[in-house]
Order: C-alpha cells, then sequence, then structure tokens
C-alpha cells in the first residue's frame, strides 16, 4: 500500500521544490552529527514548528530505520495502531516501511495491533517525513500512532519497541513526534512546558505523565514521548538535552495565543 500525502499544501508545501526550499530554510548545515537513541520534534504547520524539528534533524546521524511514535488526533483506529508494509509518498521522494521490524513489534505486544485507518489523514508522523527525505531516502520507517491515557500502555509498548531494537543488527532510532502547550500566552507556556521539558531531560515518564496531568499541561504527545522514554531507558540512554525550544508566537507575533514546541535528543 501507498500512503498518500495528508497534509501537502495545508502543514507544508505541495510542491516539491516549495517544499525542498522550505526545508533547506530550517536544516543546520554544517552541524555535527551524532547517534541517538531517541528524539521528540514538533509536528506543526512546517512555518511555525520547522525550526525546531530542522534542528533536531540536522544534529542526528540518520540511521537504517525510524520508529516514529505519534499522537492520533483523528480519533480513528486501534489505541496502538501500525502500518507495516508498504510506504508513505510525499512531495520529495517516498519511504519504505520496514515490515520485518514492524512484524516482530506486533509479535511481541499484542497492544500494537495493524490498522491503516489510523495513518491514512493524520498528521504527526507525516510531517516528520521531509526532514527525513531531506537527509535519507534510504532510511526505512515504522509508523505507529496511539490513543489511549495508560502509561502502562506507554511501559509495555516501549519496553517492547527497545526488546526488537536490541535484536535488531541494523541501527533504529525512536522519533517521538509532539507538540507542547496550545493556545496559552507565550509566558504560561514556556512555564508549563519547562516542567515537561525538565521530566523529559531526566528521562522521567512517570514524572513527565504526572506533571502534565497535574499542571494541565496540553501537550499531545505525552503517551508517544513517555513511550519513547520507556524504550531509551531499556536500551541504556544516558544523556537527554533539549536543542531548542520556541513558541508560534515568534513566526506569527501573536505571544497572547501560542503553541510550544521542543526539540530534544536522547542518547
Amino acid at each position: 500500500m501507498k500512503r498518500k500525502p495528508a497534509v501537502a499544501g495545508q502543514f507544508y508545501p505541495a510542491s516539491s521544490p516549495d517544499l525542498s526550499r522550505q526545508v533547506d530554510s530550517f536544516i543546520t548545515p554544517d552541524a555535527k552529527k551524532e547517534e541517538a537513541i531517541g528524539i521528540v520534534a514538533p509536528h506543526a504547520g512546517l512555518i511555525y514548528s520547522g525550526g525546531v524539528a530542522g534542528e533536531v534533524y540536522s544534529k542526528i546521524r540518520m540511521p537504517h530505520t525510524i520508529i516514529l511514535i505519534g499522537p492520533n488526533h483523528t480519533g480513528l483506529g486501534r489505541p496502538v495502531s501500525i502500518m507495516s508494509s508498504g510506504s508513505w509518498q510525499m512531495p520529495t521522494g517516498a519511504l519504505n516501511i520496514n515490515e520485518e521490524i514492524a512484524e516482530r513489534l506486533k509479535e511481541k505486544t499484542g497492544l500494537i495491533q495493524e490498522d491503516t485507518a489510523a495513518h491514512t489523514t493524520e498528521h504527526s508522523l507525516e510531517v516528520q517525513l521531509p526532514f527525513i527525505l531531506h537527509f535519507s531516502g534510504d532510511t526505512m520507517i515504522v509508523p505507529i500512532t496511539m490513543m489511549t491515557d495508560s502509561l502502562d500502555v506507554c511501559r509495555e509498548v516501549g519496553e517492547a519497541i527497545a526488546d526488537v531494537i536490541k535484536g535488531t543488527e541494523h541501527s533504529v532510532l525512536i522519533a517521538a513526534s509532539s507538540d507542547m502547550s496550545h493556545y496559552e500566552t507565550d509566558t504560561t507556556a514556556r512555564r508549563k512546558d519547562n516542567m515537561a521539558i525538565k521530566r523529559i531531560l531526566d528521562m522521567d515518564p512517570e514524572g513527565l505523565y504526572a506533571a502534565v496531568i497535574n499542571e494541565n499541561i496540553s501537550m499531545c504527545g505525552t503517551i508517544p514521548v513517555a513511550t519513547m522514554l520507556y524504550a531509551a531507558r531499556k536500551l541504556g540512554a544516558k544523556e537527554s538535552r533539549l536543542v531548542k525550544y520556541m513558541t508560534s508566537g515568534e513566526t506569527s507575533g501573536d505571544y497572547g495565543y501560542v503553541v510550544g514546541y521542543a526539540g530534544i535528543i536522547i542518547s
């Protein structure tokens, strides 16, 4: 199955030359590359969040496969939905799904279930692809969306991902897709987001989950990020660092009603 772009012309330009130019404007060409276990990258319209995503992807060495985990905004599909075969088409190219890893993930835990409906119109993973394609058309992907509020589900899925990666001879990166606070003042968004970011930097999925609930932080990818953190911990991650943070106000000029974006690398 060829999954066609769902938000081309909305979240990013629909033409290949225009999209390439926009992505180029967000890339740091001479950035030092590093091996990463996991990343957090945003998924808003590129005009707003591309500066953060571009900085993250500029600093990582492209792996053989990226396991993409994002929130399910559409409500379609199963609680943890994987698309395990085919390719994802974009204006600037296509990325093939790593069918072997996808099948092994489904075998490892029954929580991960085949469901293409969850992916057909969802944007949270699609918006990562222009940056991946900029650096590598050969990197493979494993797309997973999550629609749950259970930390136990995050733990089981994350640890299953870690176990599958341990048994894989090729390099694998886990990319968690998330925006931070939604529709707060710039000051409030930064204050709240700092609390969530601190927990991510501590590689503390339980603390992140608690902070988001207790402080009413409207971070849409809490579950994907917690899942990635469980996997990263089991894979022996030692360091988590904030690469870049900004809000939409820096682009729009409207600081009274912003969305926050954080880019984080875990190694």
